[in-house]
């Protein structure tokens, strides 16, 4: 039996999957970790192996295919099996596969008869009983013909279109006449940001705390340790510490010194976490991803800058991988680069607490009443109020200032 190449679930929120690239073509000997092909979801881009040694035969999703997860896209038989042609999966299907993902939960490959003794795979049939069609009437194009996902698709494509009715139209549009505006699709990742930020609106009571931290110390101490950085051979310094990288190792250390702010809420109880995991929102082309800081209580400053850089470049390059990414503790989003003085942000669950960053900003204020002209920075603290209380929040929120206008206590 020929070994199917299915359409991995690489992130828990994934349903479906955009073949980016292939990277072996139909008829290639593979050998086991080879790479096949590149898929695109709405976070990331991953890189899927060849799971044993064979020839690729039947791919069945050509690039630019949306593709349920667990759908097979090719199948390495070995020496001498037969191989049946297979279908290819048009890039013109991803309402199909997003209709047929959410039947999905989890990759399934057993073969199984279908009524009428067609052979069929549980996906298949699945789909093909959602989607009201009849398996008598789709020619199978997996081994021995098989029906599989595909032929499903191909069988739904085929079938007569149904016109959506003029109620559900967009509304929006018809406020504007036609050719004053360009419509920009919408792909994978600003819809999932529309969602999950919608939803935490609706359903996450957020409360606001801010408070203005003196950056006076901070830039001092930043100074002489990117001055002292160890250099490389081209006296190129190994690492440079920059105000953001202080902001994270400040909130993983409050996190820790007030461990009622470390939490999560959840239906069956409030999960209290044993590392200050820290996301940072990375601004990328179409929307953002929040990579995760592990452990960052535990980390150095130098660690925390290394990290961090590798991991914003991951994430501009949609690299990033599930473990880089999911999860999280707390997060920061600092806008302080451009010039926004203050701002609140949306927590993104399951995170209880969000910390808006402004730009840092010289003001006088008072010192032994006389002004002096001081460099200061505005944080504004979001918090989920079923499990992080105002108090609390406030004690997290103190704590993080203390350590920011107190920078060596984080080298202690």
């Amino acid at each position: 039996m020929p070994l199917e190449v299915i359409l991995p679930k690489v992130d828990m929120d994934m349903a479906t999957g955009k073949i980016a690239k292939w990277h072996v073509k139909e008829g290639d000997a593979v050998t086991k970790g080879m790479l096949l092909f590149e898929i695109e979801t709405d976070k990331a881009s991953m890189e899927i192996d060849a799971a044993s040694h064979g020839i690729i035969r039947g791919i069945v999703a050509v690039e630019g295919a949306i593709v349920p997860v667990g759908q097979a896209v090719a199948f390495i038989y070995q020496e001498g099996e037969a191989h049946v042609p297979g279908k290819a999966v048009a890039s013109s299907a991803p309402a199909i596969a997003a209709e047929a993902a959410a039947l999905i939960p989890t990759p399934q490959s057993i073969m199984t008869a279908a009524p009428g003794g067609l052979r069929a795979t549980p996906l298949a049939k699945r789909l093909a009983r959602q989607l009201g069609i009849s398996l008598e009437g789709v020619t199978g194009s997996g081994p021995r013909g098989r029906i599989v996902a595909a032929d499903v698709q191909l069988a739904r494509q085929t079938a007569p279109a149904v016109q959506p009715a003029p109620a559900a139209l967009d509304t929006v549009t018809q406020n504007y006449a036609p050719g004053s505006y360009d419509l920009v699709p919408l792909d994978g990742m600003r819809r999932t940001i529309a969602q999950r930020l919608t939803l935490s609106k609706q359903t996450v009571p957020h409360f606001y705390l801010t408070s203005t931290c003196d950056l006076g110390n901070l830039a001092e101490i930043r100074e002489r340790l990117n001055l002292h950085a160890p250099r490389d051979a081209h006296k190129v310094a190994l690492w440079k510490l920059s105000i953001n990288d202080f902001i994270i190792k400040a909130l993983a250390l409050a996190l820790k010194q007030v461990p009622d702010a470390n939490v999560t809420w959840s239906d069956n109880g409030i999960l209290r976490h044993h590392t200050s995991d820290v996301g940072v929102a990375v601004a990328v082309e179409g929307g953002l991803f929040t990579p995760v800081v592990r452990a960052a209580e535990t980390k150095s400053l130098s660690q925390i800058s290394i990290e961090m850089k590798d991991l914003a470049g991951k994430a501009r390059k949609r690299k990033l991988l599930p473990s880089e990414y999911q999860g999280g503790t707390s997060a920061i989003s600092n806008l302080g680069m451009f010039g926004i003085e203050q701002f609140t942000a949306i927590i993104n669950p399951p995170h209880a607490t969000i910390l808006a960053v402004g730009a840092a900003v010289e003001r006088f204020v008072p010192v032994n009443k006389q002004p002096v002209l001081r460099s200061q920075m505005a944080c504004t603290l979001s918090c989920d109020h079923r499990a992080v209380d105002g108090a609390v929040g406030a004690q997290l929120l103190a704590a993080f200032r203390s350590f920011i206008e107190e920078p060596a206590l984080m080298l202690a």
